[in-house]
């Protein structure tokens, strides 16, 4: 069986990839990971079939282990297979294409002169990124001539700077960067590195002025699930039916949102909503953010120490389950969305589309993933819906309490060899995985009580305490949630079939 290169393709699919093959340009590319292929690069072909789009992609990747999978990409001359798969109004959908958007796969580190000639395209117009948030921060690094620079932001610097000269500063040849990496208003981190490094490396003010003045980097927000390389049954039963194999073969959700700070009229350059494509031009990120955040990551963090502490071990048999499927609608719908400065219907209908999401059945995503650090993200993503009650003189919410104390009774640990453990409903244990000082107090606080006698309330209080954990004293901000958190615990406990919330 060939593996997919241009010889596999029939004649509609060969002119796509002759006409991206052939295109200026337009787009450089940091990051050959499964996401951009399956997020951006789909968007992309979504333009170019619909003859919107003319430009092509250069793609690199953000670091020098990623040699072997660019080189693999390189070898497939730029096509892989997407394949888009779950559900969309309650429907089971899978669509199949060979993406075609590249035309330059290449290795920095080993091309160092390639990459560098990219800055002298008259072309090029955006950079889009995605090389974790690890990959957009700044660490000190020295300049050598010739010598390849080992950061995403040092190597854009010194690409712009190569710019700089070789148009003169011209305010016409700046480049929008569009980072998708998830952190917030990266595109402003990811200036502010540009200038450090320029800073560093003894770039003269005018270039500064010159970023700042002609350059974009935009901050946004991205939303899809790509789900990777399938398991090898399914890739196999695939590769029989197309008559070619692929390594590079990537899956996704259907659902994908693309929020970017900045004006309508770059959809011009950039033709996404045209396309209809779910992209939003905004002035402000927040609303957007804070949906995702308090709903989406709300919800994951709402009922994954529930469903840990009740045998559960993926998002969709959580979402399935009798009790605690209604108890994650309801709370979001009942107590989440009313603490959210955001049309409330707006809100729900983002709603139904992230139970869609978590009742994909080609996704299993696992509890025990995402409840490494839920320490954090209940403090980001769920305690601000819990304290507008408490700051707003309202009765504290039934729902919110009761995953509170499925936090705090996950949190029950104990000091095991190599990390802490917990223990579920029906007495087995877990791993708990998340800042060790947090844990190493929190387990001290439950021996004590162990040792003491102390009453559940009393033990919940002392936790709610734990300003290093909360940011606050949350006895003070919420007085009686210890007294509720007991409560529920103690329901918990007592009868884990009861109805939640």
């Amino acid at each position: 069986m060939p593996t997919l290169n241009r010889s596999v393709l029939n004649e509609s699919q060969a002119a796509l990839f002759d006409s991206a093959k052939n295109s200026p340009t337009t787009i450089l590319q940091i990051g050959e990971g499964n996401f951009l292929r399956g997020f951006f690069d789909w968007m992309i072909h979504q333009m170019r079939k619909q003859g919107l789009y003319e430009g092509g992609i250069a793609v690199t990747q953000p670091r020098p282990h990623g040699k072997p999978k660019i080189d693999a990409l390189a070898g497939q001359d730029g096509l892989y297979t997407l394949v888009i798969r779950g559900l969309e109004n309650g429907e089971s959908v899978e669509r199949t294409e060979i993406m075609s958007v590249f035309n330059k796969v290449f290795d920095p580190y080993s091309d160092w002169e390639q990459y560098l000639a990219l800055a002298e395209d008259p072309s090029l117009k955006f950079v889009v990124s995605n090389t974790t948030e690890a990959g957009l921060v700044y660490r000190p690094e020295e300049l050598e001539e010739g010598q390849p620079i080992q950061s995403f932001p040092g190597k854009l610097t010194k690409l712009l700077y190569n710019r700089y000269l070789h148009f003169n500063g011209a305010p016409d040849r700046g480049l929008i960067c569009l980072p998708c990496e998830l952190l917030e208003r990266g595109g402003d981190e990811l200036r502010a590195c540009v200038l450090k490094y320029s800073g560093d490396w003894g770039y003269p003010e005018s270039f500064k002025q010159w970023i700042n003045d002609h350059n974009r980097f935009l901050n946004t927000l991205v939303d899809r699930i790509v789900t990777g390389y399938p398991d090898a049954l399914q890739a196999e039963a695939w590769f029989s039916e197309w008559g070619y194999s692929d390594p590079q073969l990537t899956t996704a959700e259907p659902y994908h949102l693309w929020a970017i700070e900045a004006e309508p009229e770059l959809d011009e350059l950039l033709p996404l909503k045209k396309a209809g494509l779910n992209v939003h031009w905004v002035d402000d990120l927040k609303p957007f953010q804070q949906r995702k955040v308090r709903i989406l990551n709300g919800a994951h963090t709402l009922m994954t120490p529930l469903g840990i502490l009740h045998g559960l071990e993926h998002v969709r048999e959580t979402m399935e389950h009798d009790r605690l499927g209604r108890f994650v609608r309801r709370t979001v719908e009942g107590e989440i969305i009313p603490s959210l400065p955001i049309p409330a219907e707006e809100l729900r209908a983002y709603a139904n589309d992230v139970y869609e999401r978590f009742l994909n059945p080609f996704i299993r995503h696992r509890l025990a993933d995402i409840a490494m650090n839920s320490l954090s993200k209940f403090k980001v993503r769920l305690l601000p819906s819990l304290l507008y009650y408490a700051e707003n003189g309202k009765a504290l919410p039934e729902g919110l309490v009761s995953g509170f104390a499925g936090l705090i009774r996950y949190y029950k640990v104990k000091r095991a060899e190599g990390g802490f453990t917990g223990t579920s409903l029906n007495g087995m244990e877990f791993a708990v995985r998340d800042d060790a000082a947090a844990l190493e107090r929190i387990a001290s606080i439950w021996d004590t009580a162990a040792e003491q006698g102390k009453g559940l309330e009393e033990t919940a209080a002392e936790l709610l305490a734990l300003d290093s954990v909360w940011g606050q004293n949350l006895n003070a901000a919420c007085p009686g949630l210890a007294s509720a958190l007991s409560a529920k615990i103690t329901e918990m406990e007592r009868n884990a079939n009861e109805q939640l919330g």
